[in-house]
Order: structure tokens, then sequence, then C-alpha cells
């Protein structure tokens, strides 16, 4: 464990944990996280982790400006993607596993391309449907999490594993939580 990979793990759980309560702070400080993951990431040789934080920079600055400005000027507001959005969301995920993990395989020394670049697409997608505010985004977050905490298990990274065993129980209590607002706002 590094104090890089703790420091990270901290802003990651608040970053969450802020998430689940629809705070727009998670923004601004998951992107402190993320940033210091690619970092921590770079180190491990898992490539497709650090362009997959590289991306949730990008995603940080978005979801933080959606939540507190939003199309309409009031922010987002928890709904449900529609049976479309979620096969093309699906579909675009397998697809961007497919590339990826066949361009970290084939120009890359990363250490588990098919794994890490599965595992990143469908992040992507999970994060674009949290600043979409998507009552999807958290059974997808659940699975997601739940696998990453075997694959940084695997490779002894405890810290980052029992972190995203965390994440895993918070998307839990975020799924709960976006659900009675959805239903609320009915």
């Amino acid at each position: 464990m590094s104090l890089l990979e703790l420091i990270a793990s901290l802003l990651g759980v608040i970053a969450v944990w802020l998430t689940v309560r629809q705070n727009s702070w998670c923004w601004p400080i998951g992107l402190g996280m993320v940033s210091l993951y690619a970092w921590f990431f770079f180190d491990a040789r898992l490539y497709s982790q650090v362009l997959l934080h590289g991306v949730f920079a990008a995603m940080q600055l978005y979801g933080w400006w959606a939540w507190t400005r939003g199309a309409d000027g009031h922010g987002r507001r928890v709904s449900l993607a529609s049976g479309p959005e979620v096969l093309v969301g699906i579909g675009m995920a397998v697809l961007g596993s497919l590339l990826l993990g066949s361009a970290m395989a084939r120009f890359t020394e990363a250490a588990f391309p098919w794994i890490d670049a599965s595992l990143t697409a469908f992040s992507l997608l999970a994060q674009l449907w949290m600043a979409l505010k998507r009552l999807q985004c958290w059974p997808l977050w659940i699975v997601v999490d739940a696998l990453f905490v075997g694959f940084f298990s695997f490779q002894g990274y405890w810290l980052t594993a029992g972190l995203y065993a965390l994440f895993t129980a918070l998307a839990v209590m975020g799924l709960r939580e976006w659900r009675a607002t959805l239903v609320a706002a009915r």
C-alpha cells in the first residue's frame, strides 16, 4: 500500500458517499480521486485503468456541470434510462471492451488487457449513467465494483480491493436512495 493509493482511496469513499447523497461536491472530490488513481494505475501497468481514469476526469467535470446547472438550469433529476438507451449503452460497452482489449493486448505490455478493458468499458457506461442521473447506474456499479474487488485482490492491491468492496456497498445504498427519490418524484 502506498500513500498515493491511501489518499486516492479516501477521496473515493468521500466522493461515492456524496454521490449517493446526491451532493454535487462528489464531482470535484471525485476529480481528485481519479487523477491520483490514474497515476497509481500507470505505475501498476494497468493502462486501460489509466485511460479510464483520464476519461473519468473529463466526466467528473461534465457531472459537476450537469448536476449543478444541467440542460434546464436546475440540475438533473433521477430518471430511468429507456430500453433502447440501455441496449445501446451495453452494446457500446461490449464493443469498447473488444476494441480496447485488442489494442492493449497488441500494442502494450498491459498486465491484464482483456479484463482491464472490459471493466473499463462498463465503468464508463456506469459513470455516464451516473452523470445523467439514470437509476440504472447503480445496478451496473454493483456488478462492476464486485468484479473489481476480485480483480484487485488477485493482484494483491488490498486497499483498492477494499475500497471497491465499500463502493459495492455504497452502490447498494445509492440504488435504494435514488429509487426512493424517483418514487417520491412521481
